[in-house]
């Protein structure tokens, strides 16, 4: 399968391109989302693609998907992406598709943390919460937290950052009962995952949902799911504090563009090959244990 930056479907109306998807219209119910092999990080979309990442984030939520299904509903239909676009275009699909509930998407991105790293790893430092949630003093970077959070963000418009926002702020934007149901979907989705991924050898840090609503209100999982590039996945083997863990996702090539000098907004360093050809690698490993 030749590297996919960018889908080209003429036979459906394109309604979005994502940092990594690309969404048409299949009726006026439906989405065929795509996933392409663009990689971003910190917020921005680097040039060059990683091979192969598109099949495998398509092959990782179709697996969560069924795995969590009785926690709560989501987008999945039976439709095969091969039938809903032209013959000349089924290449661009293969193996990398959904055909999906199209759905209203609330817009907070649900995150659950249940180590500190990253941004809140960051936010930490400066405050001793996260999202305005305390935490115990002495933790390092890295560390287990004493139970999962719930540690949303505002959605940002492409290519900007999302905010981390405190619980009010959902609240706020979507009513208390919705609300409190996205937090506790979330962090049950999360320690489902997590205590599955864990007799698989992988550490699940952190991970972001996405959710939407149907024209009778239910709300739906949708998007990705427990994929590298919305999750932090760590091999449990060679897991320390005090640094940024060696991961199976997307952190590796972060942790690259960290070391170039660089400000963070577009054009990004173009990484050597042999940078994607090993974050390549770590995208399918990841897929290969949890799937094993």
């Amino acid at each position: 399968m030749n590297p996919l930056h960018q889908s080209n479907l003429k036979s459906l109306p394109l309604i979005a391109r994502g940092k990594v998807r690309d969404m048409y219209a299949v009726g006026h119910d439906k989405l065929l989302i795509v996933a392409s092999d663009r990689i971003s990080a910190f917020d921005v979309i680097l040039d060059d693609p990683i091979p192969g990442k598109g099949q495998v984030l398509t092959e990782l939520t179709e697996f969560w998907l069924k795995k969590l299904a009785h926690i709560i509903p989501n987008h999945e239909t039976d439709v095969r992406p091969e039938d809903v676009v032209a013959a000349d275009e089924v290449e661009q699909v293969k193996g990398r598709s959904m055909v999906v509930k199209r759905l209203k998407p609330v817009m907070v991105e649900a995150v659950a943390r249940g180590y500190i790293i990253g941004s809140g790893w960051k936010d930490y430092q400066a405050t001793g919460s996260v999202c305005g949630v305390q935490l115990p003093a002495g933790l390092q970077q890295a560390s287990k937290l004493p139970e999962p959070i719930f540690t949303p963000a505002a959605k940002a418009e492409l290519g900007a950052h999302d905010e981390n926002v405190d619980f009010e702020h959902v609240v706020n934007a979507v009513g208390q009962e919705l609300a409190e149901q996205i937090r506790d979907v979330t962090l049950r989705l999360y320690r489902e995952a997590a205590d599955y991924a864990a007799t698989k050898g992988i550490i699940i840090a952190d991970t972001k949902f996405e959710f939407g609503l149907d024209d009778n209100g239910v709300l739906h999982l949708m998007d990705e799911v427990l994929t590298p590039d919305s999750s932090r996945f760590w091999p449990a083997d060679s897991y320390q504090e005090g640094i940024s863990p060696p991961s199976f996702d997307k952190q590796f090539i972060r942790d690259w563009l960290e070391a170039q000098i660089w400000d963070k907004t577009p054009p990004a360093p173009r990484p050597p090959a042999d940078i994607l050809e090993k974050t390549a690698a770590k995208y399918r490993e990841a897929l290969d244990r949890l799937r094993a």
